[in-house]
């Protein structure tokens, strides 16, 4: 028996993705590319992801927690993994029986993770993540010796790998600020440091999806974009950067019905019909993912045509203005409220609506929603 269509869905494009770690990848020059599948690959899946990209040349994953990472590997998925998230109570025994290289931010955690190597009778793969001036997570300058030389005891004892140093950039989205080249010099501050206390690790990077596209100089051994694989640009008001957006979030019309002129539409009236003219519901609202501060403020493709969406975005549904209806829309319509197609209205749109970034946009479609890939090697 076939399953009936889902009434509102996401669309991950898999070759999109592919395309994306192409462009990453040649911006890249000579780097590594690690993928970052971090919150379900920024809501796209995470695993489809990461073969998608894999397969297209990325030669590395990022997550933020052990969880995330050890899920990849239950499905099969071989690549290097890091995670560099973790609190207090992370399975590190877990994590580091499945070979995940674990991002190590503090004396403490360093700590932690070589008890459970211990414990485990395995050697754990570290990372250090240092801080060089993000001054959110990472190792302080301060403090960076003290764990140095609790790392090269544990390497000598053959209870850790030490794989690799990275950091996280805090104005790449502006390339030409000087914070920018500040955090350049104290990361390399960082490995001299490192290397004097005897510890080469094997790469280091720093670069995310802005410094990936914009700043060469920076891209060390690896990349690490996350954003840009899922064809979004990181600074979208310099260029898209022949990125593809790789989500499209659609439903389908429920029905379509005439509205008088001076009828309000949605509650509290907030917008009423100047003309008699035809709407369409859809099954679409904030608690699916459509923002409600967004009523008013956005377009839904339908019928080959932008029409407003009009009245207040409500937990299950929105109305759509579509005038003379010349198209003919009617129920079981795609209507699409954002995508990548010409035409269709872009994450980009809504993020600057609300004043976010289009991050925050491709991670809200949830509830009912039904997500679908498309594409790829499947």
């Amino acid at each position: 028996m076939n399953k009936p269509d889902p009434q509102v869905e996401i669309l991950v494009d898999l070759d999109a993705i592919a395309h994306n770690v192409r462009i990453l990848a040649e911006h890249a020059g000579d780097a590594a590319v690690m993928v970052v599948v971090k919150a379900d690959g920024y809501n796209h899946g995470a695993v489809e992801v990461a073969r998608a990209a894999l397969a297209a040349g990325a030669r590395e994953l990022g997550t933020t927690t052990a969880a995330e990472a050890v899920a990849l590997r239950a499905a099969g998925i071989t690549a290097p993994i890091l995670c560099w998230l973790n609190t207090s109570d992370a399975d590190y025994a877990s994590a580091i029986a499945a070979d995940i290289e674990l991002g190590v931010s503090s004396l403490a955690q360093l700590e932690e993770v070589a008890a459970a190597a211990r414990q485990l009778g395995r050697v754990a793969i570290v990372s250090l993540k240092v801080d060089t001036g993000l001054n959110r997570n990472g190792i302080p300058t301060a403090e960076f010796p003290e764990v140095l030389d609790l790392l090269a005891r544990l390497v000598a004892a053959g209870t850790v790998r030490f794989r690799a140093i990275f950091s996280h950039l805090a104005l790449a989205d502006e390339p030409a600020h000087p914070v920018n080249d500040m955090q350049r010099q104290r990361f390399l501050d960082f490995i001299a440091t490192a290397k004097e206390h005897g510890l080469e690790p094997e790469l280091v990077h720093l670069s995310n999806s802005a410094a990936a596209l914009t700043r060469p100089d920076l891209a060390f051994d690896m990349v690490r974009p996350g954003i840009a694989v899922y064809g979004l640009s990181p600074i979208p008001e310099l260029s898209d950067f022949g990125l593809r957006p790789a989500m499209t979030f659609r439903a389908r019309v429920l029905r379509v019905k005439r509205v008088a002129a001076g009828e309000g539409v949605s509650y509290g009236h907030e917008w009423i019909a100047e003309r008699d003219t035809t709407v369409a519901l859809v099954p679409a609202g904030y608690a699916d993912g459509v923002p409600r501060p967004l009523g008013g403020k956005f377009s839904v493709w339908v019928g080959g045509a932008r029409h407003p969406q009009i009245g207040r975005v409500c937990m299950d549904q929105i109305v759509v203005d579509l005038g003379e209806n010349e198209a003919g829309v009617a129920a079981g319509d795609a209507a699409v409220l954002f995508g990548g197609e010409p035409g269709h209205p872009h994450a980009d749109e809504w993020a600057r609506a609300l004043g976010t970034i289009n991050y925050e946009i491709v991670c809200g479609p949830r509830g009912r929603v039904v997500r679908t890939h498309l594409g790829g090697d499947r």
